[in-house]
């Protein structure tokens, strides 16, 4: 399943859709405004709360966390001691990792589980401007759960450019 997502800068407050293939409305990006740390919803087309994305306070590396239903669902930071520059972790609470490397900031990237892709990141596929595809490529994933994972690294690598 292929989605269409709008490439912009995510600032605190903005909302944005997340598209499916034939164009529907699938998931709602509902950045949230004066929080003291960066917070975004993924909603479905309905309008319920999926997936909260939160800055982690206090944190020596940068890191988001993703919680669903309130409880954390998993961790994710940028690998330190990587040889690629733009390789994130994410660390499940159940204790699964999932391994997101490529260019981030190009939106050209894969998300991975043991070497098995999951999903991949790219604007490629899609001539409207401003826009990249995440292709969810095993129909048994959790979508929301990997369309979470790519706003997330995809923010948090736009701030880590910011503050160069």
């Amino acid at each position: 399943m292929k989605y269409q997502v709008r490439d912009r800068i995510f600032g605190i407050g903005d909302d944005y859709w997340i598209e499916d293939e034939h164009g529907r409305k699938a998931f709602l990006v509902d950045g949230k405004a004066l929080r003291l740390r960066d917070t975004l919803e993924i909603k479905d087309a309905s309008g319920r709360a999926l997936i909260t994305l939160r800055e982690k306070m206090f944190s020596i590396r940068d890191a988001m966390t993703i919680e669903r239903d309130g409880e954390a669902l998993a961790t994710i930071r940028r690998k330190r001691l990587s040889l690629l520059r733009n390789h994130y972790r994410v660390s499940l609470v159940e204790g699964t990792e999932l391994d997101v490397s490529g260019k981030i900031l190009d939106r050209e990237f894969a998300v991975e589980y043991d070497g098995e892709l999951l999903a991949e990141v790219s604007r490629r596929w899609l001539s409207v401007r401003e826009t990249y595809g995440v292709n969810v490529v095993r129909e048994d994933a959790d979508h929301a759960l990997l369309l979470a994972v790519a706003v997330c690294v995809i923010r948090m690598a736009e701030k880590e450019r910011e503050e160069r």
